[in-house]
């Protein structure tokens, strides 16, 4: 089985494998559709129409989106990424880094993104853009649970990439089992997997979730059909991982996670399928 371990500074792959424009794209007031039906004696509950129960008529200016992801991802992302590490072995004035300061130093460099991306959400000075707002849904959403959502995304998600996996082994060959240098830092000791842990499970699930779901997803869907977003956004996700070889996979973890948040209204079942996938194979790796 082919599989990624998808994580934002620099995608860690295993065979088994955002200041003016962010104030000015952030448009959408509500992250939610709350469809009202008619009172029925035989339904308490109101139900929004639809798989998506993201908001479809906020404007949002199109220019203005686009502007403020090439922001983000260029420089804030690509930076701390992918030339993080560089710069921490500069500092250090050591030709390579050991896997455990590797480790620690993913963990900072991460917390430092998700740090930066919240700051900018707050400069917005959209209040509809609180940190809790993308964790809880409207009253007409609430039946949707994210739990229910969380389960079934992740068993989808898990057979879609095995399935993927087969196909490409078949048209292209069978790769190695798992990420020889992702297995170096684990097998490097507690502290090393601890903070892989703490990176692969938890910080980066909360910041790519929070980036391409929370907020371009929702935007997207002001200015397109779900399904169009849903594609887009999985498109945009894979990309900014800079992987050719596992674009395919990235794209079809894109789309599960933007299916989930669309179905659920709730970003907490993006971050734990996100968060479950890469466990799974943070696992597989270490014991392969």
């Amino acid at each position: 089985m082919n599989g990624l371990l998808v994580r934002g500074p620099a995608i860690c792959l295993s065979s088994l494998k955002f200041t003016q424009d962010f104030h000015n794209h952030l448009y959408p007031s509500k992250f939610f559709r709350s469809t009202a039906y008619p009172k029925c004696n035989c339904i308490k509950n109101k139900v929004p129409q639809g798989f998506s129960v993201l908001k479809s008529d906020t404007p949002c200016d199109r220019g203005s989106l686009w502007s403020s992801m090439a922001f983000y991802l260029f420089s804030v992302h690509v930076p701390l990424s992918f030339g993080g590490l560089s710069a921490v072995t500069s500092i250090l004035h050591c030709s390579a880094l050991d896997p455990q300061t590797e480790a620690l130093s993913l963990v900072v460099l991460q917390m430092l993104e998700l740090i930066v991306v919240l700051l900018l959400l707050r400069c917005t000075g959209n209040p509809q853009y609180k940190l809790r707002d993308f964790f809880q849904g409207k009253q007409s959403t609430r039946e949707r649970n994210w739990l229910l959502a969380s389960a079934l995304g992740f068993v989808f998600l898990v057979v879609l990439v095995f399935v993927t996996s087969i196909i490409a082994d078949t048209l292209v060959g069978t790769k190695e089992v798992n990420n020889p240098i992702l297995k170096e830092i684990l097998s490097s000791g507690p502290i090393s997997i601890t903070s892989c842990i703490l990176v692969y499970c938890v910080i980066t699930p909360l910041l790519e979730e929070i980036v391409y779901r929370g907020v371009f997803l929702t935007a997207l869907s002001s200015t397109m059909k779900w399904q169009e977003a849903v594609t887009v956004s999985s498109v945009v996700f894979s990309a900014a991982h800079f992987s050719a070889e596992n674009f395919i996979q990235l794209f079809i973890i894109g789309l599960i996670l933007a299916c989930s948040y669309c179905w659920s209204g709730n970003l907490k079942s993006c971050i734990v399928i996100h968060s479950l996938y890469n466990a799974l194979t943070l696992l597989i790796t270490y014991t392969s």
